[in-house]
């Protein structure tokens, strides 16, 4: 592991995690779950899709704000932070929530006692918390009140997917949960470093949930005829676009991330990466020279959106894959389409 040398954090306070916290559900669908409802083979579930199970929702309290709520207080916990102390929430998480037009962050800030903080809530889909810790980490080097940040997600589109539309077939894997980051200035162990991102909106109109907004509204046709589930205008032109960009853009967001903060991608001892098809996920590694014990393929869990890169984290701390010292990688992606990247340096710093 190098020291830092660069980057453009030099002579500004760092910001480092305090703690993390996530919140899994306890309800699953198994890949005989997925092969029967949609009719595709388990062994392709399995091992194309890189689905075992994923998280589903299990009891009244698996909605995407309350799964942010329990996440979050896990991390304080952890932190041993007083949610008085906490000076801005912003909520990560989904679109798609508990009900239309609730401000999730302020609802969560509420809830956790965070009752001398401010909130808002960002979206870009499942890229959302990686934009979330930047925009925390920004703030609080440019605010001298914001001291202590918390970032939380919940995530729940897994109810969005019809298995029988086979076009919305990647998107399978979307599941269930929650995940929190509890940020500090001066922290003196987990420092956020320096991120990067790619945003291509000739992407914007491929994935969608036709019914129920300003152009098609709510009505009883539209539920008859399920146009409240995601789908994709047209997959085979998709999958011809994002072919051609995403591996390129998927690995130049990690390198830039890891060389603006004075690294090279040959120092990456962990990459906190969402779930995606094996064979991408194969991809990725080898062309950033990392083996499978340097990453944890999320194939009993699926996709949880916004809450991936915690949860890898977490896995990756209880398996010993990441230390004191280690360059954690957290790289994300989210349908619109963009593609984000930032690294951690874990431990003292």
């Amino acid at each position: 592991m190098l020291p830092f040398e660069g980057g453009s954090s030099l002579g500004k306070p760092p910001v480092g995690i305090v703690s993390i916290g996530v919140y899994v559900p306890k309800g699953f669908h198994t890949s005989e779950d997925i092969a029967r409802e949609s009719g595709i083979p388990r062994e392709i579930v399995e091992e194309k899709m890189g689905i075992r199970r994923k998280v589903m929702p299990y009891s009244e309290k698996d909605h995407p704000i309350s799964m942010g709520v329990e996440a979050s207080r896990v991390a304080l916990e952890r932190g041993n932070v007083d949610p008085e102390t906490v000076d801005l929430v912003i909520w990560a998480g989904e679109e798609y929530k508990e009900h239309p037009m609730i401000t999730a962050g302020i609802k969560l800030q509420h809830e956790v006692g965070a009752r001398n903080a401010w909130a808002f809530d960002i979206s870009q889909r499942c890229g959302t918390m990686i934009v979330g810790l930047k925009l925390a980490k920004d703030m609080m080097i440019a605010n001298d009140d914001v001291n202590t940040v918390i970032v939380a997600a919940g995530y729940r589109n897994c109810d969005l997917i019809n298995y029988r539309n086979h076009r919305t077939r990647f998107m399978f894997n979307l599941a269930a949960g929650g995940a929190a980051v509890i940020l500090k200035k001066n922290h003196p162990r987990n420092h956020v470093l320096e991120a990067a991102f790619i945003s291509d909106g000739s992407f914007a109109d491929d994935v969608y949930v036709p019914a129920g907004g300003t152009v098609m509204p709510a009505s009883y046709e539209t539920l008859e005829r399920g146009l409240h589930y995601l789908d994709v205008r047209d997959p085979e032109d998709m999958k011809r676009r994002l072919d051609a960009v995403s591996m390129r853009n998927f690995l130049k967001v990690v390198r830039d991330a890891v060389e603006r903060s004075g690294y090279t991608v040959k120092d990456i001892d962990y990459l906190a990466i969402l779930h995606m098809k094996r064979s991408a996920h194969r991809y990725i590694l080898e062309e950033l020279g990392l083996s499978e014990n340097q990453t944890t393929y999320l194939e009993e869990y699926g996709h949880l959106g916004q809450c991936d890169q915690i949860l890898s984290l977490e896995l990756g701390l209880k398996e010993g894959k990441i230390r004191d010292g280690s360059l954690v990688v957290l790289v994300s992606a989210g349908i619109g389409y963009a593609w984000d990247a930032m690294a951690v340096r874990w431990g003292p710093c």
